[in-house]
């Protein structure tokens, strides 16, 4: 129980990170000339989603084997949500004056993430033995988004800031990688069994990643939001 309730604990602490850039951008806004701001709102929501889904996980997932192979998919698909609607804010805003592009990419992510969520769903792949193919498809899904960014990099070469939010989305996906080789490595608990049932096993070292990266996605998000705030009408 103890080791359920630090994970709550570690979930509310995440969800505090995230929220807050959102509550000091809200506080921000010009209503006389503001972007619209429902795609960060959507990477918001699915990161909350993704953190209620993993918190209902940690606290239910050892009720029983039944519970534990449904609430871990749900965790999986929490996870999907995430990076799906974390495409939504950056997507919309670089091309803002390209609306056939922005289409395309946000269909196809979307639709992309539906196919891994029916997977995910699957309970013949929630068993450890696909744990590998697991990482593997959030990692496709997550790193889908170099064309989009390519795209957009060539589009707006001259604008310094598209460049910075390029090196903060980067640092996303490293934040990202690194924390699934943990994950799928297993380290340090591969090392020492038992020394890190409580505290430093690499599920808590994962979502240590997580947090970083989807604060570097923020960061990047609201780089773009300022750019094209700041931009000429199309």
């Amino acid at each position: 129980m103890e080791k359920k309730v630090e994970g709550l604990d570690c979930k509310f602490v995440e969800g505090l990170y995230i929220l807050k850039p959102s509550i000091l951008l809200l506080n921000e806004v010009d209503s006389s000339d503001a972007i619209p701001r429902w795609p960060w709102l959507v990477f918001l929501g699915g990161a909350m989603v993704c953190l209620i889904c993993s918190s209902i996980s940690h606290l239910l997932a050892c009720h029983s084997q039944r519970f534990n192979y449904f609430f871990w998919r749900l965790d999986y698909v929490g996870i999907s949500i995430m990076i799906v609607c974390s495409f939504f804010a950056p997507i919309y805003y670089a091309f803002s004056c390209h609306p056939y592009s922005r289409i395309l990419y946000l269909s196809t992510i979307s639709l992309l993430g539906i196919l891994v969520i029916i997977t995910l769903l699957a309970p013949a792949l929630s068993t450890p033995r696909f744990r590998s193919y697991r990482a593997f498809i959030f990692l496709a899904m997550g790193f889908s988004g170099v064309i989009p960014a390519g795209h957009a990099v060539a589009l707006h070469w001259g604008d310094p800031q598209i460049l910075i939010s390029l090196g903060y989305e980067i640092a996303m996906g490293l934040f990202y990688a690194i924390g699934a080789a943990f994950y799928v490595k297993r380290v340090p608990e591969r090392w020492k069994p038992g020394a890190f049932d409580i505290a430093g096993h690499s599920h808590q070292i994962f979502h240590v990643f997580v947090i970083a990266g989807a604060l570097a996605h923020s960061a990047a998000t609201l780089v773009v939001m300022d750019w094209r705030q700041g931009s000429p009408a199309c």
